[in-house]
């Protein structure tokens, strides 16, 4: 460079960046969160602006659709951002991850950090398809770097559709309120009959075991469940067990292999 060292260059702070509609942009301003613009009930101007709120919710369904049409079998896999590599699930969820994608299965994970950015991560570097639906919101930009083929919402609700049309089998690891939203939705949409009864894997006996005891011990005791609800859900600390449950119902998936 000329006249000046690299090295000597004055280091500019990292201006902050924002999420709207989709694009990046660095520099002052407010990040827009959508989701919570249509579900404002004081929104006067709705009869104006909700019209068009359905073309954008049109946009993301058929840019999803196209996306991902030709995705071939793959499995969702649900877990917590906040989950730090050296926490034992942020490799269980890179391993589970990578042994999927060696089994030609595509992984689709909500694009985010933690457990997402683990299981993105084992699916790239072990050449398989690593699937991000990232959502918009305020704190954060939801796409993390081991995502080979990304789709970025703005409505959660449209994302979920996702997770769901092109998955043929679930994976949940420890996480919060958006894990166990993930969770619930699929357990109610696999019991309605929606989805077909694709296996719902469990993974980490430490963290579910007492859920699924209150599933049986308080619901299915007091008939707000049936017996028949739990049949297809898993509970393993074994990541081949994982994947092979996740898998059963994919005919061309080909079995586990040691290396």
């Amino acid at each position: 460079m000329t006249g000046i060292m690299a090295e000597h260059l004055p280091v500019r702070p990292r201006e902050p960046r924002r999420l709207n509609s989709g694009v990046i942009r660095k520099g002052p301003g407010k990040a827009r969160h959508l989701d919570r613009e249509l579900l404002r009930s004081d929104d006067k101007d709705w009869s104006r602006s909700d019209p068009w709120r359905v073309l954008r919710i049109q946009t993301e369904f058929v840019e999803g659709f196209e996306a991902l049409e030709d995705l071939g079998p793959a499995v969702s896999l649900f877990g917590s951002a906040r989950t730090t590599p050296d926490d034992p699930m942020f490799q269980a969820a890179h391993d589970i991850g990578r042994t999927l994608a060696k089994r030609g299965v595509a992984v689709i994970t909500g694009a985010g950090p933690g457990v997402m950015e683990a299981a993105n991560r084992g699916a790239d570097e072990a050449g398989g398809v690593s699937v991000g639906l990232g959502i918009e919101l305020p704190f954060e930009e939801s796409m993390n770097e081991s995502v080979n083929l990304g789709i970025m919402f703005r409505y959660f609700f449209a994302r979920k559709v996702m997770f769901l049309k092109y998955a043929q089998g679930f994976i949940c690891l420890p996480g919060g309120f958006g894990t166990f939203d993930e969770l619930f939705e699929t357990l109610t949409l696999i019991q309605t009959g929606t989805v077909e009864n694709f296996p719902l894997v469990l993974f980490g006996s430490g963290f579910w075991a007492g859920q699924l005891d209150w599933l049986r011990g308080t619901m299915l005791e007091r008939g707000y469940i049936s017996s028949g609800d739990l049949d297809y859900i898993t509970l393993t600390d074994s990541v081949d067990e994982a994947v092979a449950a996740a898998c059963a119902r994919i005919t061309a998936c080909p079995p586990i292999t040691e290396e």
